[in-house]
C-alpha cells in the first residue's frame, strides 16, 4: 500500500482551535477514481465523520477540531483492500492526503456466482500523452469549464481510443452540458471497451432517465446494481427509472435504500420518496418524507418549493 501524506501547517492565522482535511483517493497506478466510495474519519473515541468521494475521487472534512485522526476507505471490496493513514490537524491550516487504494491480489478472477471484476480502468497500454490529456480535462472538470475539459478528453480518446476513463469522462461532461446524445454514444462506447466497467453503466443509466427512456435506464441501472450493488446513486436514478415505468412499489424500495446507503449526501432520495407518495395518493407518508427531506437537507435548491407542497398537503 503506497500513501502519500503532505500537510500544510498555516502560521499566524488565528487561535482557531480546529482545521481541515482535505483528500483524494487514486488507484493503484495514480489514475483518478472515478466513483464513489466511503470515507471515514476516526479518531481514539471512534467514528468522527463519515462521507464519501466525488467523482474525481475526492473528499473533504471541515471544522476538524486539531489532533491527530485516521482516515479509512473502504471501496469495493471485491476489488480493493480497505486501505487507512493517519493525518495531524492543524489550527485553521488545510491537511492534504491521498490515499491509494490496494488491488487485491485475486481481483482479475472470476468471482462466486460468475461475476468477473472489472480491470479495464487500470489499463497499463494508455500512452503517457493520452493520460496528460486526461488529466488536464479532469482538471478542467474539477474548474467546471466543460469546454476544456470535452477539448482534453477528446484529444485523449483520439490519442488512445481504447482510453476508457475518458470515454466515460466525455460522457460525462457532455450530460453536463445537457447534449444527451452525444453523452449516451460516448458512454456507450465506454460500455463496449469493458462491459463490466461499473461507472459507465451508471452515468448511460441518468442520461436515459433523462431522456424518458426508462426501460432502456432500468436495463443499465440493473446492471450497474450487479456490479456495484452498494452504489446510492444507482439505487437512486434506477428508482426513477422505475417511477417511469410505472412500478412505483419498487422504485419506493430503491428510493429508500438510496437514502439508507447514502444517507444525507443522498437527501433527494427522500424529496422523491415524496413525489411517489403524492402520486400514490398518500398524503400522509408524502407528509413525512417530504419533512424529513428539509429536516436533512434545509438549503437545498428547491427548499421553498417543497415547504409550498407541504402547505397544500396540510390543508
Amino acid at each position: 500500500m503506497v500513501i502519500a501524506l503532505c500537510v500544510f501547517a498555516a502560521m499566524g492565522q488565528g487561535s482557531s482551535n480546529s482545521g481541515s482535511i482535505r483528500g483524494r483517493v487514486v488507484l493503484p497506478n495514480d489514475a483518478p477514481l472515478f466513483e464513489t466510495v466511503s470515507v471515514r474519519l476516526e479518531s481514539l473515541r471512534g467514528v468522527r465523520s463519515s462521507s464519501f468521494t466525488d467523482n474525481q475521487g475526492g473528499f473533504s472534512f471541515r471544522a476538524v477540531p486539531v489532533g491527530i485522526y485516521e482516515i479509512i476507505v473502504e471501496a469495493d471490496r471485491n476489488r480493493f483492500d480497505p486501505i487507512s493513514t493517519k493525518v495531524e490537524v492543524f489550527p485553521n491550516a488545510p491537511s492534504v492526503v491521498t490515499l491509494v487504494l490496494k488491488l487485491r491480489k485475486d481481483a482479475v478472477e472470476s468471482k462466486p456466482g460468475g461475476n468477473t471484476v472489472s480491470t479495464g480502468e487500470l489499463d497499463p497500454d494508455i500512452p503517457a500523452a493520452a493520460r496528460k490529456e486526461f488529466e488536464l480535462g479532469a482538471d478542467a472538470a474539477k474548474n467546471k469549464n466543460s469546454d476544456k475539459a470535452i477539448a482534453h478528453l477528446q484529444k485523449a480518446i483520439f490519442l488512445y481510443p481504447r482510453y476508457l476513463k475518458a470515454h466515460n469522462d466525455l460522457g460525462a461532461q457532455f450530460l453536463i452540458k445537457g447534449k444527451l446524445d452525444e453523452a449516451a454514444e460516448s458512454l456507450a462506447r465506454a460500455i463496449e471497451i469493458d462491459p463490466k466497467a461499473f461507472n459507465p453503466r451508471l452515468n448511460l443509466g441518468m442520461v436515459l432517465v433523462q431522456q424518458h427512456r426508462f426501460e432502456e435506464a432500468a436495463a443499465e441501472l440493473n446492471t450497474a446494481l450487479s456490479l456495484e450493488p452498494g452504489s446510492p446513486s444507482a439505487r437512486l436514478y434506477y428508482g426513477r427509472a422505475l417511477v417511469g415505468l410505472n412500478n412505483v412499489d419498487a422504485a419506493e424500495k430503491e428510493f429508500k435504500t438510496a437514502y439508507d446507503i447514502g444517507g444525507s449526501e443522498y437527501a433527494l432520495a427522500l424529496y422523491h420518496l415524496g413525489q411517489l407518495y403524492m402520486e400514490k395518493g398518500e398524503r400522509e407518508a408524502a407528509v413525512q418524507a417530504f419533512e424529513s427531506y428539509l429536516r436533512v437537507a434545509p438549503s437545498a435548491s428547491n427548499a421553498q418549493e417543497v415547504k409550498k407542497v407541504l402547505a397544500m398537503l396540510k390543508q
